[in-house]
Parts: C-alpha cells; structure tokens; sequence
C-alpha cells in the first residue's frame, strides 16, 4: 500500500449529486470511500441506510470503508457485508462483546477495525490490538461534520502507535475529522496510515487536486 491511505467521506458530498461525487472519487487519488452510519441513538444524527450504500458499491471501484455510529452493531454484521462493505469498524463503546464482534465481521470476510471517541484512552485496545485490522480514531466528536480538530489527538496517535510496534500488531490507524493540510502532516507524525476527510474534500474548488494534496503529504518535521 502507498501510504498515507485517503478515504473521502461521503457523508460531506452533494447528495443531490452522488453519482457524480462518486465517479470524482473513482477517478482521484483516493483509497478507499469511507461511509459513516449513525442511528441517531449512539450519535445525535442519522445517515445512510442499507439501500443507499449499496447504490454507492455499484458505482464504487475503490473499497467501502463503512464506520458504524449505532447501538448493537453485531445484529447488522452480514447486511454491512452484503451491501458491499469491505472494511467494517464498530466503536469500542458501542459493544459489550467486542472480541465476539471483532471475529463475527472477520468471519464474513470483511476487515474489522474498532472506532474510539475522543475522550476514550487508547490503553483500553491493549487486549484486542493483535485482532484488529484498524482503529479509527475519532479526532472530533462523532455525530456532525465540519467540526474542530481535537488537539489532544496527536498524542493519543503517537500512544496508540506505539502500543502497535510494542505488539508487533500489523493494525493500520485511521484518523477520522478535522483532517486538512495543516493537521495531516502532523498526524503521519504522530503515526497515522489513514485519514479521513470530509468536508476538506468536498467544500474544496477541485476535490481531486485536494484527494491528490493529501495523499502526497509527509510527516511534519520541526
């Protein structure tokens, strides 16, 4: 992989062209598309449904990176996979179960990573770390786009970072909000593979020149 991996987050397009935003994001730089799915109960906001995901996989050529903002992810395990999803992350505080989680969506062939919100400490993964293919990291407070970047994530980045080394996990993280030209070169310093941007993208005048800005970044050096 020719890291930092972009994935653009659809949840920032135009919806009244998504086809279209879409197609932008097959032809950019881009990695992966990253879909957030909330419920309106785990995060204050609801967002894609099942119908509307796969209409995105039929027009996607790059993978579905699907993040669930809901309560009791397992019980829609095998309809995230059917609907094309490729990566599946679940929060770590949404699952009473979480191993069980963990190996539900790796037996149905899909990547499994774990989201964290911001105010939880990543010392908390230290159990699960070697069964995760990803951790996103929540850098703003989930629920809502266009939000700050939260300071303290850099930190948490280089924590979690080294708790992957100290394991020898091949664990990717991911770096989920508030993530433009200033912030990127700080998280891949910090440790970060993936990064996440929405409205960054999307509000930009040329989304591909942003999509190509990001993945030609470098870690920040002093």
């Amino acid at each position: 992989m020719n890291f930092p991996l972009i994935a653009p987050s659809v949840l920032s397009a135009n919806f009244a062209q998504l086809g279209k935003d879409i197609q932008m994001i097959n032809e950019s730089e881009a990695d992966w598309f990253h879909i957030d799915v909330m419920d309106g109960v785990f995060v204050p906001n609801i967002s894609f449904g099942f119908p509307v995901i796969k209409s995105i996989q039929n027009l996607a050529q790059k993978p579905l990176d699907v993040h669930l903002m809901i309560v009791q992810p397992e019980r829609y395990i095998k309809d995230f996979k059917s609907v094309g999803a490729e990566i599946l992350s679940v929060h770590y505080e949404a699952c009473t179960h979480l191993h069980r989680t963990i190996y539900a969506i790796k037996e149905e062939g899909m990547k499994a990573g774990v989201a964290i919100n911001p105010h939880t400490p990543v010392h908390l993964l230290k159990d699960i770390i070697n069964d995760l293919d990803l951790v996103c990291m929540m850098s703003v407070n989930p629920g809502f786009g266009g939000q700050k970047f939260i300071e303290q994530t850099y930190r948490k980045c280089a924590d979690l970072k080294a708790m992957i080394e100290a394991t020898n996990s091949s664990c990717l993280i991911e770096i989920d909000g508030g993530v433009n030209a200033e912030t990127g070169p700080k998280l891949l310093e910090a440790g970060a593979d993936v990064l996440v941007a929405g409205n960054y993208v999307f509000a930009s005048s040329d989304p591909v020149a942003t999509i190509s800005s990001l993945k030609k970044l470098n870690p920040y050096t002093k």
